[in-house]
């Protein structure tokens, strides 16, 4: 899928000056906008913005090669850039982008209901559900896994896109006549302004718990980061779930209209009931505003995803769509991939593929897979490099704590040594119940994984989920969790 619009905007340089109230160094007619030099075509503007370590106004000479006709900037990147291209000037560029790139395509995101999605862990399941939700309509999804319109893929690097290439991925959402864009909302999107110049219709607190600490100061910062999502300037109605402590807490600050839902028996506008969990997922009740009350089938495994469900169903319901029919389409879903993914190769056992990377994911997966596991629970662990330092231990933890075996091994090093995050994590796993060993080498674990597991039995491979590749000291190399597990139980290819 295309990830500009067919229709190419067209706008004289002095008018973007104007409107961002400066002038322009030059003459150049832009037909796009982007902020990464690898995203530049010919005719676009470059928005050369500050870096924590580099000016963007140093890869100008690369924009020019790429097509850029000319640069968004402020003061220190004039002077770097000099007389290359046209320019720009502005104080807080990074502040004005998503505003001149909403304005830039014509504020394509009022053409389609747009749904925000923000917690620690569940965004990618609850936009993929909002999609199935939806059945034969045709929709969008923004997120970790990457960008689909009409269940097409189209390229995206970031969990939430950069203002320039989002406000495009609108436009090309508008002419495809899609009906709803469901979207991740990530912290970092939200103070880095990615996701301001509209308003999200819905916007959707799922959970919060401990991440992005080495982004954030503390959790406390963490939360008001995303607390921000739930302002007048950024969605029109709120979703939250009061069963989690910070949703309770965004309920009393947010000043947006809010519909809340529950999966635990907390009062609320959604909530569900008669919860029947079985091996492959959850069936129960859901009752709602005006008498409603509807059966829903979650074809995922835990409670967790029949939060995910629930948040989906009173959200769109919110926007306006028949609950029945959004139960519907929920039951229908094929899964997500990477999220509680079964993995079959014709083995005894029961083999799952999850990207829980952070404590309250490692404990959410395994609590949900002990009631339908008669035999031992058996995980593969690691934790990423470069990233949160005081999750590893927790994450150990977390893991002896609710399985039988934890297998500790490597997950994306990154530029540290494995044999260290290896050990914090084994620091932590020692706290917990269960027998926890270290395997170096992510295959050679998955493979002692395998050769241990029987009838019965649950293998986790946690952390990966849907990646395609294991970064080693600044080195990518392939590598899918769900391709070495049927490769290693010996079933079919």
């Amino acid at each position: 899928m295309r990830v500009r619009p067919r229709q190419t905007p067209r706008w004289e340089l002095a008018e973007i000056a104007d409107l961002l109230g400066s002038t322009a160094s030059g003459d150049a007619v832009v037909t796009g906008l982007a902020l990464n030099t690898s995203h530049v075509l010919a005719g676009d503007l470059y928005a050369a913005l500050p870096g924590a370590n580099v000016h963007g106004a140093a890869f100008v000479e690369a924009a020019r090669d790429g097509g850029a006709v000319a640069v968004l900037t402020d003061a220190a990147g004039a002077e770097l850039i000099g007389g290359v291209l046209p320019s720009v000037v502005v104080d807080d560029p990074r502040r004005r982008l998503a505003d001149l790139s909403a304005t830039f395509y014509g504020h394509p995101s009022e053409a389609f209901t747009t749904l925000g999605v923000t917690g620690t862990q569940g965004k990618t399941t609850t936009t993929y559900l909002a999609e199935a939700a939806l059945g034969e309509r045709v929709s969008a999804v923004v997120g970790t896994i990457g960008t689909r319109i009409g269940k097409v893929p189209a390229a995206s690097t970031l969990t939430t896109p950069e203002a320039p290439q989002l406000q495009a991925l609108f436009a090309v959402m508008r002419e495809e006549s899609v009906e709803l864009c469901a979207m991740e909302v990530s912290s970092h999107a939200l103070v880095q302004g990615r996701v301001d110049g509209f308003r999200f219709d819905v916007a959707v607190f799922l959970n919060l718990g401990r991440d992005h600490l080495d982004f954030h100061r503390d959790l406390e910062d963490y939360f008001l980061a995303k607390a921000a999502l739930f302002t007048p300037d950024r969605a029109r109605h709120a979703v939250i779930n009061v069963d989690d402590a910070h949703g309770r807490r965004l309920r009393e600050l947010t000043p947006l209209p809010v519909t809340t839902f529950s999966t635990d028996g907390n009062p609320a506008d959604w909530r569900a009931v008669n919860i029947r969990p079985h091996r492959l997922g959850t069936d129960l009740e859901v009752l709602g505003p005006d008498d409603v009350a509807i059966d829903l089938s979650v074809p995922l495994p835990g409670v967790f995803n029949v939060s995910n469900a629930l948040a989906v169903i009173a959200a769109l319901a919110t926007a306006g769509h028949d609950p029945a029919e959004l139960a519907a389409g929920v039951a229908a879903s094929t899964g997500v991939p990477g999220r509680m993914e079964r993995v079959e190769a014709g083995q005894p056992f029961t083999a799952i593929v999850d990207y829980a990377h952070k404590p309250d994911a490692v404990t959410a997966v395994l609590t949900a897979l002990r009631p339908v596991t008669a035999g031992r629970l058996i995980v593969v662990i690691g934790a990423g490099g470069d990233r949160d330092h005081g999750k590893r231990p927790l994450m150990g933890e977390a893991a002896a704590r609710h399985a039988d075996l934890v297998i500790v091994t490597d997950d994306n090093p990154r530029t540290e040594r494995p044999a260290s995050i290896r050990a914090a994590v084994l620091e932590g796993a020692a706290a917990g119940p269960g027998v926890s060993i270290e395997v170096p080498g992510r295959r050679e674990a998955i493979a002692h994984a395998v050769a241990l597991a029987h009838l019965g039995d649950t293998v986790v491979v946690a952390g990966k989920g849907h990646e395609r590749g294991q970064e080693v000291d600044g080195v990518v190399d392939p590598f899918d969790d769900r391709e070495v597990l049927v490769e290693l139980i010996g079933g079919p290819a």
